[in-house]
């Protein structure tokens, strides 16, 4: 890898990860590395400024926060191709992220990238767009909207809890429809968030493959299910003459659905990369940790590992 220019996202109003940020910045500037640094957060979005003003192709972008703060970098670097080093910095959960013991020595990683002593793992994303007119319309009406972990249509409303009707359609053909709070479409990746909380099932963050959730559905007979990645998940809202239904990428509003519109999920052509530098990476070892799987922590005899 090449370190010519680099960008540093740090969580906003996170004072450890503001110091952090600037630390790698005096270090890849000592470099001779061009360096953009900003705030992400809720009110902060530093990516159209970074991609407008890079003055040459962004090498890295290093991601210091939580899963919130790397969903939002996902996002926008995702369609660029530019690999993510997220380190959980100011975090949760850190679900996506680096542990903070693989950053400490900070100029040791510089060294490691350079030399291409790290791994990469590619995530499915979702796409996402609203469509007006009929089912044979394929011009969006909206912007095409980005997502890592899901995208979700349910209703928003400032002084009541509105009950949605959606229509699903997967390749053109109804499948159900659901009344309760919304439907979630995720990914592998997101199946660990929303989705799992939803009842959906858990999936190995390295297939592609669709999951649908309905969130609070009002018949038994809703239940989850996992769909090839090549499925393109039709949502019709029904019943909604006073736009409270949204769409939602990783629980962030992206847009509102007039009545008579539709949205269409279906993977993503981009694929988020991130850098992973721990040399024993465990998916299932994230999974017990993070989850707080009460079996492993169970002490029982092993002796058929003798």
């Amino acid at each position: 890898m090449q370190l010519k220019q680099v960008i540093i996202i740090h969580k906003a109003g996170d004072s450890q990860g503001k110091r952090c940020a600037e630390k790698c910045a005096r270090e890849l500037e000592r470099r001779q590395c061009k360096v953009l640094i900003g705030p992400s957060g809720a009110k902060d979005n530093p990516y159209p400024v970074f991609l407008a003003s890079a003055t040459e192709a962004i090498d890295l972008a290093v991601v210091l926060g939580g899963d919130g703060t790397v969903l939002a970098a996902a996002r926008h670097l995702a369609p660029e191709g530019i690999p993510i080093l997220a380190v959980n910095v100011g975090g949760h959960l850190g679900f996506l992220t680096e542990p903070i013991e693989e950053f400490k020595d900070t100029e040791q990683v510089w060294d490691r990238l350079l030399e291409d002593r790290y791994a990469v793992q590619r995530r499915m994303m979702l796409e996402g767009a609203v469509f007006g007119g009929n089912r044979t319309d394929i011009t969006p009406v909206s912007d095409r909207f980005f997502a890592l972990n899901e995208m979700c249509v349910k209703p928003a409303s400032a002084d009541r809890m509105i009950t949605s009707i959606l229509e699903m359609e997967i390749d053109g053909e109804i499948v159900d429809q659901y009344q309760g709070d919304g439907l979630i479409v995720g990914t592998p990746t997101g199946s660990t968030g929303y989705t799992v909380s939803a009842n959906g099932p858990i999936l190995h963050d390295s297939l592609e493959a669709i999951a649908v959730a309905p969130i609070c559905p009002m018949s038994l007979s809703s239940r989850p299910f996992v769909l090839p990645s090549g499925s393109v998940v039709s949502i019709w809202p029904l019943g909604d003459y006073e736009l409270n239904t949204k769409l939602w990428m990783d629980g962030v509003l992206a847009t509102s659905i007039w009545p008579g519109q539709r949205v269409d999920v279906r993977r993503a052509d981009c694929q988020a990369k991130f850098i992973i530098l721990r040399e024993q990476y465990s998916y299932y070892q994230t999974l017990r940790n993070k989850l707080q799987w009460a079996g492993t922590r169970v002490t029982y005899s092993n002796n058929h590992r003798n």
